[in-house]
């Protein structure tokens, strides 16, 4: 099967807009002969001069082909301005439509999919690839337009007038065209790839640079405690440094082979000259001196042209590699669990396809129940309650809930299944109902108050300027982290869903904020099947059920009692974690 050209790609996204874009086309090649008129107005000029030469006074024509020059050459730029508002108008349409196809996509893709290209990279995607293919249509495809036809224009110029000196005129031009294709060839494309993917990689890192700021700040740390961030700085350093480096032989070639070309003609000029000086050489001679720099410029604009090709083939491939990106698998039938029951039976994934994250994982909770996952970081905590969601598809065993396959079950009922609380829990820009309304969109202000009041932020929003009609944000308020985490527990207990998966829910709250949220979990999680991953090990000590996972394996498994009865790796994790409590408590007391 033929691939599909970029250009058919775009203008499938065009819509009824893209005769626009052929139209711009034929703008711009009008647009680009009329601006070759007043070049042979001025050739008209300099013959009137030199045919009175030297009583000048006899030249009546040359003020008339001085305004008929600019009368063409201002027709020129009205006509390039229409074409350019033609190609701008179906650039913007395509934009558009690639992100909002993009958007569509991103929202039916698994939360999986989305943390593995993580927020910047998705952002640098949906914005600055579609930017591309805007400045591509809206002027490089115009511009490349015009470009072809100027050369077709110049050269019945160059040669109707004094075929020698034309001639001589286009040697620059072949040295220039032959290095500009050495340029820009496949090495070229490849190379506009890594320059994307240096830049990917440096924006979806500042992003999580800028969201660990606060810990940078909380704990003292430098830069370099993102060694990530530092290091897709410096592979983007050093890979500019080599690039430039590369081709500064060749653009130095280029610039001195279309810069050339007086050389050939003053060297063509004097040879032509050998048996006299006319007039009509003269007359050519100071022509071509006078519209030859209009190759240079031309040159110029096709180079740039192939780069910007490029730059749009490699946005494509970035949007079509999202778009390829496939949702799960829905259910037709409308599925209903039983009960709040969940088990797994055999599961295991991994993210890279190499190293599983879960391995051959079974468990079962009762519904009410709450167990709790502990372990390493690594370990496969984080995994096993996104996997329980349907995040992603395991790669071997299934989930079910009310003993139903989770691939069994329709999203919108499997969502109001399920509650979540992060650890890094956000909010969006808008006020505090509306933030908690997201969770129940038919809800009114009593019954957001009352999930407020269970979530203990009655304090919160007494202090803000418009109670829950307080703007969260740029030009709003600014909440603490355990406030925005008590926030977030209000939105879960509007939910009111039956089964709920916390994950590290108090980890970055402070000593007074922490006692509240963990009576906002407590009123959350009454009646609930719960599932929780802490680093806190007393806040699991009453769960029904703690499971250990170790290199996404369970290593242990039974109550908080138990556990401890067994010495195991429980056992040591409990005896650090109280060590470490204890070492904290007695100095704040020496303090």
């Amino acid at each position: 099967m033929k691939k599909q050209s970029n250009l058919s790609r775009l203008m499938e996204y065009a819509g009824k807009h893209k005769i626009l874009t052929y139209l711009s086309w034929i703008l711009s090649v009008m647009s680009a002969l009329l601006a070759l008129v007043p070049f042979w107005y001025i050739w008209r000029i300099i013959h009137d001069i030199l045919e009175v030469s030297p009583d000048f006074s006899q030249a009546g024509d040359v003020t008339r082909y001085g305004w008929s020059a600019v009368l063409f050459a201002v027709i020129s730029v009205v006509v390039y301005i229409a074409a350019l508002m033609c190609s701008h108008v179906s650039a913007f349409r395509v934009a558009a439509n690639f992100r909002k196809k993009l958007m569509r996509h991103i929202t039916t893709l698994p939360l999986g999919v989305t943390e593995k290209y993580g927020s910047g990279k998705l952002r640098r995607t949906v914005n600055n690839a579609s930017a591309a293919t805007e400045n591509y249509l809206a002027h490089r495809l115009p511009d490349k337009a015009g470009a072809i036809a100027t050369p077709i224009g110049l050269l019945f110029l160059l040669l109707v007038f004094d075929w020698r000196l034309g001639l001589l005129s286009l040697v620059p031009v072949v040295l220039g065209f032959l290095i500009m294709i050495k340029m820009t060839g496949k090495n070229m494309e490849q190379k506009m790839k890594e320059y994307q993917n240096a830049l990917s990689d440096m924006s979806n890192e500042a992003v999580e640079y800028v969201r660990g700021i606060p810990v940078v700040k909380t704990f003292g740390q430098t830069i370099f405690s993102f060694k990530r961030f530092k290091a897709t700085i410096s592979n983007y350093e050093k890979w500019v440094i080599a690039y430039t480096k590369a081709l500064r032989l060749p653009m130095m070639f280029y610039t001195t082979a279309i810069n050339s070309v007086f050389v050939f003609l003053i060297a063509g000029g004097i040879l032509f000259t050998m048996g006299g000086v006319t007039n009509e050489l003269l007359l050519n001679l100071i022509f071509y001196i006078v519209i030859t720099p209009v190759i240079g410029t031309t040159l110029t604009k096709i180079m740039f042209m192939s780069e910007d090709a490029m730059i749009v083939s490699d946005a494509i491939n970035r949007i079509d590699e999202v778009l390829n990106e496939k949702p799960l698998p829905e259910s037709r039938v409308n599925n209903i669990p039983s009960d709040n029951s969940i088990a797994l039976e055999h599961v295991t994934y991994s993210y890279d396809g190499e190293k599983n994250a879960l391995n051959d994982i079974s468990l079962r909770i009762k519904p009410g129940q709450t167990i709790a996952l502990v372990g390493a970081s690594g370990g496969g905590k984080t995994t096993l309650a996104n996997i329980v969601a349907r995040f992603f598809d395991p790669a071997k065993g299934r989930i079910l809930i009310g003993n139903i396959d989770i691939r069994n079950i329709p999203k919108e009922t499997l969502m109001n299944k399920v509650s979540f609380v992060f650890q890094n829990s956000r909010l969006i820009k808008a006020s505090i109902l509306e933030n908690v309304r997201m969770a129940k969109p038919e809800a009114t202000r009593e019954e957001i108050a009352r999930a407020l009041q269970a979530a203990q932020c009655l304090d919160i929003i007494e202090k803000l300027p418009n109670g829950i009609d307080t703007v969260v944000g740029t030009n709003g308020v600014y909440l603490s982290g355990g406030e925005q985490q008590r926030i977030a527990i209000a939105r879960a207990i509007l939910k009111n869903a039956p089964i709920l998966i916390l994950d590290e829910a108090t980890a970055f709250a402070d000593p007074d904020n922490e006692v509240l949220i963990q009576q906002a979990l407590s009123a959350l999680s009454k009646g609930k099947t719960v599932i929780m991953i802490a680093h806190r090990l007393s806040s699991i000590t009453d769960a029904d059920c703690i499971y250990v996972l170790q290199d996404g394996q369970i290593a242990e498994s039974g109550t908080h009692s138990k556990l401890i009865e067994k010495n195991g790796i429980f056992t040591r994790m409990w005896k650090n974690y109280s060590e470490s409590s204890e070492w904290r408590i007695a100095k704040e007391v020496k303090e």
